[in-house]
């Protein structure tokens, strides 16, 4: 299904972001809402053809550079994306000519970004462009765009330009010396420095062009090598550009020119690559995916937030973690906070934990500047820094430089004052432990990070004599609104639990790591009075709750302070600090974001104090109408959501959580141009899964406590939970008894995606032991039904035929509708080889025929409605879900999500195996194979419904059971055979696989 946004010119289907037109006004937004990356980088989505006031950007994980004021900043590496088309001496540019169609994509399943225009130049020429790119998920040092070029109503000269733009700015700043470049017998090359940092890098590129005759050549303009090319085209003619990026920096090898040109010299061609990126995404996707059904913008949201999470993810790389803009703008100047550990670092714990490993350890190769920190400010221990980057050492800035000539400069007091960070690091690596039972990394790396930061609290506390208590004073707690306050309770609580936490680990590590103990307690100094003061603090810290109301304080005075009704300043497009200025926000009852609230959702993950019902009631009737949750802080939003469905206010709670969920996509805040908001990212998985699904951890395992908004009949989503995979399946009214709803866990985790999937190809009746068994006691065990697609539960047929029939016509090769029955169930290349014949084509002409023949069949797709549907398909797909039947499509078309998404049905079902999941077409068994994998079913578990011989003999090869619709003469070979699927029940289904099941082994 299709949602057109509120931006207008958006429109979201399950997987796939559409901007149907360009509106140069949001250009520095929509580059940063097109991002794409690959974890080692990422690419801001700026056009191929370049713009002036564009803000081009790629960030490479570690690559930073001094820069006044803010001490060191990510910096923006060479530009990989120059492709120039110059059609009959006219440069392609958006804002010259006339454009008569445009459509930009970005495809979250497989982070491809692509672009199709159709442009009339000022001389008169219209011409087809589609531009595709990615960064290769499966080898992070590889980069891949493409251009393909059609002229529809002339032949001309075409002149394509592809370059790497060696002079990057950060904002107007030039990070980068060039030290050298030139060229190869495969492509070009450019070798940069850093002017402080010293890190080299080198990018390779090579192109190639398919559909004409052409010829390159190089130009080595210093620090924008080229490669050329111009070629004569004819008019309806498809020329395809490839262009291929290799890069690598000294972070990663010694000799970062050598290895890019090696790897450029070996690399496959642009399809095999695409499909291992796929291939890649598909394994990312299995474990992290959230499917909603019921709204598709939330579903949509959803999957572009945590694609925005997965594409940041430092995959291979432990020394580096996730800066608040993530890689996708200068904001913060890469720099990383809080945010990671404790908005993003969850949805990383609970579905790809090896990732949240590398997050986690970058934190222990930073504990030396967290202990210089300590030192320099006159503590003990390790005090980590509010904005951390390579060393760990405090990089905020201390004063923000205000664009007005003649305002004030704004000092920074976060880097000061801003402590609770070293406890908020202490919260993510016990509960990452907690998660894992990793016990190896919290001996080698967790444990001295925790017990050197209780150190630091040791000697940051003071003791208050008077009031026989410990204080933490003057800080700035969660709510930045208020810049010096004393007993801020979000912190004083958190470092009380930091300490508890730290007396544990200490006792673990004696019990099971006496001589990794013994280490520390000399290095650290932890000796019997250091653990006697940290029980002192636990003991004594001031804590202002009020047992008798649940009420907290959320510092010293507060309530005190200057009350005030937000309603009073609505309708308002800024923050509440802006409208008070930062004095008179001090004065009030105002708040950035949540405080209060922030301590009672950490604690709620195991119901530690002050966390229960009485007490989040209170507290939220007290200060969520006192946050500015529109215009404070995006971090908020997500948090209101969670707490929201704790108490019940669903609708409160849905608001917050989409609120959070399109911040981007929406540019609510109207500073998207600066980066994504990835606390904001991380925090909308938190509301989904401990909000909406109301997770609890507990000792046996996460169980859910649902309540799902109103409009959504589905959630379900996989946590990974001590080295075993727990799946969550929600549904309206299901697990709210309170006893909770336990995950369908006991599966291990049983390595990668391919590893299980090659396991299946190679052996497929190896693992069906449970299939004879089955039966043998004629009860076949289904639990999954794989649906062909056309033929099944639509007919595209017919518009494959005129498709195929426009191509033969075209070409003069004879065909007709008797000649198109052969081509039933069988691959875009089969059908073509079946029509031609004996006749000789070059493998560029084939290829050129196939996406002739796809662009046909596309066109027509376009016609298709729900109302394509065949009878009795949306009854068994319903039948099915209901039953707790999962079920997939198994079509060998490479456009069976398109037709989905058409036909309103891609939410019905659980996975898709289409054209692009297997390289061997029906009636191999790899595609049906490859389905059930995605339902985590063996083959005996699932029946395959086909209409064409070659997927029954498939579906029989892989083991499954089969139903044929269709004449006998065709799917004869079936178990059992049906005309169609009109008026068929489940059960009807059933009957007849249980008989057959008798016949087998009567």
């Amino acid at each position: 299904m299709d949602t057109k946004s509120l931006a207008r010119s958006f429109i979201y289907t399950d997987w796939t972001l559409i901007e149907t037109q360009f509106e140069p006004d949001k250009l520095h937004s929509r580059e940063t809402i097109f991002t794409i990356g690959n974890g080692y980088l990422g690419t801001r989505g700026s056009f191929e053809e370049g713009y002036v006031r564009a803000l081009p950007a790629t960030f490479i994980y570690g690559v930073y550079n001094d820069v006044p004021v803010v001490y060191t900043e990510l910096v923006n590496c060479p530009d990989w994306l120059p492709l120039v088309v110059i059609v009959n001496g006219d440069r392609f540019r958006l804002d010259r000519g006339e454009i008569l169609r445009y459509e930009r994509q970005l495809d979250l399943r497989y982070g491809i970004l692509s672009r199709s225009i159709r442009w009339r130049s000022p001389s008169g020429h219209t011409i087809d462009i589609q531009f595709e790119r990615f960064a290769s998920l499966a080898d992070e040092h590889v980069l891949e765009q493409r251009c393909q070029l059609t002229p529809l109503d002339f032949d001309g000269l075409i002149e394509v330009q592809a370059s790497i733009n060696g002079y990057p700015e950060n904002q107007g700043f030039n990070h980068w010396e060039n030290i050298d470049q030139g060229k190869t017998e495969h492509g070009i090359w450019l070798h940069s420095r850093t002017r402080n940092s010293l890190i080299d890098l080198a990018m390779g590129a090579k192109m190639t062009i398919s559909g004409t005759e052409a010829s390159l050549q190089v130009n080595t303009a210093p620090g924008y090598p080229t490669l050329s090319s111009t070629f004569l085209a004819v008019a309806q003619q498809t020329i395809t550009v490839e262009k291929l990026i290799t890069v690598f920096t000294s972070r990663d090898i010694d000799t970062p020119v050598t290895g890019a040109l090696e790897k450029l010299a070996h690399l496959p061609d642009y399809t095999l690559l695409l499909n291992d990126h796929k291939q890649a995404w598909e394994r990312v996707w299995q474990q992290s995916d959230i499917v909603i059904e019921g709204d598709t913008t939330a579903a949509f949201a959803v999957r572009y937030n945590l694609f925005q999470l997965l594409i940041a993810a430092p995959w291979h790389d432990d020394r580096v973690s996730i800066p608040a803009k993530t890689l996708s703008g200068f904001g913060y100047r890469g720099h990383i906070f809080w945010d990671t550990e404790i908005f993003l670092l969850p949805f990383f714990i609970f579905t790809q934990p090896k990732v949240a490993r590398n997050l986690l350890s970058y934190r222990c190769h930073t504990l030396n500047g967290a202990r210089r920190k300590a030192s320099h400010s006159g503590y003990k221990g390790a005090m980590y820094p509010w904005e951390s980057a390579v060393t760990g050492d405090e990089v905020t800035p201390r004063w923000s430089l205000p664009n007005d000539f003649y305002a004030e400069d704004v000092r920074i007091w976060c880097r000061d004052r801003e402590i609770h960070i070293s406890a908020d690091i202490t919260y993510a690596i016990w509960y990452y432990w907690q998660a894992t039972s990793d016990d190896e990394w919290m001996r080698d790396c967790g444990a001295e990070i925790i017990l050197d930061t209780a150190i630091f609290w040791s000697s940051r506390v003071e003791y208050n004599s008077q009031s026989a208590r410990y204080e933490i004073r003057g800080v700035i707690g969660a709510d930045e609104y208020h810049e010096f306050v004393h007993n801020n309770t979000f912190t004083n609580r958190i470092v009380q639990w930091h300490l508890e936490k730290a007396l544990i680990v200490y006792d673990w590590l004696r019990q099971t790591f006496p001589e990794r103990a013994q280490d520390l307690e000399q290095k650290l100094q932890i000796t019997s009075e250091v653990r006697s003061c940290w029980q002192d603090i636990i003991a004594k810290m001031w804590i202002p709750y009020d047992p008798s109301t649940g009420l907290i304080e959320q510092f010293d005075g507060f309530f005190q302070l200057e009350d005030i009704n937000l309603k009073d300043y609505e309708p308002r497009q800024k923050s509440m600090q802006t409208i008070l200025g930062i004095e008179g926000a001090n004065r009030r009852q105002v708040l950035k974001q949540p405080d209060v609230l922030m301590l009672l959702y950490l604690m709620r993950a195991s119901a530690e104090f002050p966390y229960n019902q009485k007490t989040l009631q209170a507290n939220w009737d007290y200060y969520a109408p006192r946050t500015d949750i529109t215009y404070g802080s995006s971090l908020g939003p997500a948090i209101h959501a969670i707490l929201a469905a704790d108490l019940g206010k669903l609708d409160e709670a849905y608001k917050r959580f989409m609120q959070a969920a399109m911040v981007d996509l929406e540019d609510s805040r109207g500073n998207t141009k600066e980066g994504i908001h990835g606390a904001s990212a991380g925090g909308v998985w938190l509301a989904v899964v401990f909000g909406f699904g109301g997770i609890q951890l507990t000792e046996n395992g996460p169980v859910a406590n649902p309540h799902l908004p109103s409009n959504w009949t589905r959630l379900k989503f996989k946590l990974h939970w001590r080295g075993q995979w727990h799946e969550f399946d929600l549904h309206q009214g299901l697990g709210t008894g309170d006893k909770g709803t336990r995950g369908q866990g006991g599966q291990e985790d049983k390595g990668n995606l391919s590893q299980t999937l090659s396991a299946s190809l190679r052996f497929p009746f190896f693992a069906s032991s449970s299939q004879s068994e089955s039966e043998a006691n004629h009860n076949p065990d289904i639990r999954g039904v794989i649906f062909d697609l056309d033929g099944v539960l639509t007919d595209t047929a017919e518009y494959h035929y005129l498709a195929w029939q426009k191509l033969a016509d075209e070409e003069g090769i004879p065909f007709n509708r008797l000649a198109n029955e052969a081509l039933r169930g069988v691959s875009r290349r089969a059908s073509l080889m079946l029509i031609v014949k004996d006749r000789q084509y070059s493998e560029a002409q084939i290829q050129e025929m196939m996406e002739r023949k796809n662009r046909y069949y596309v066109e027509l797709l376009k016609n298709i409605t729900q109302n394509d549907l065949l009878p009795g398909a949306i009854a068994l797909l319903d039948e099915l879900r209901q039953a707790g039947i999962k079920t997939a499509i198994g079509s060998a078309s490479k456009n069976a999500r398109t037709v989905l998404q058409r036909l309103g049905i891609a939410d019905k079902v659980d996975a898709i195996a289409d054209g692009y999941s297997v390289q061997k077409p029906k009636p191999a068994p790899d595609l049906f194979l490859y389905a059930a994998n995605q339902l985590g079913l063996e083959p005996a578990q699932s029946v395959v419904i086909e209409d064409a011989a070659a997927g029954i003999e498939a579906a029989l090869a892989a083991g499954m059971w089969a139903v044929g619709l269709g004449p006998v003469e065709r799917v004869g070979a079936a178990h059992v055979v049906l005309p169609s699927l009109a008026g068929i029940k489940w059960a009807d289904i059933q009957a007849k696989l249980n008989d057959a099941a008798k016949q087998k082994n009567g």
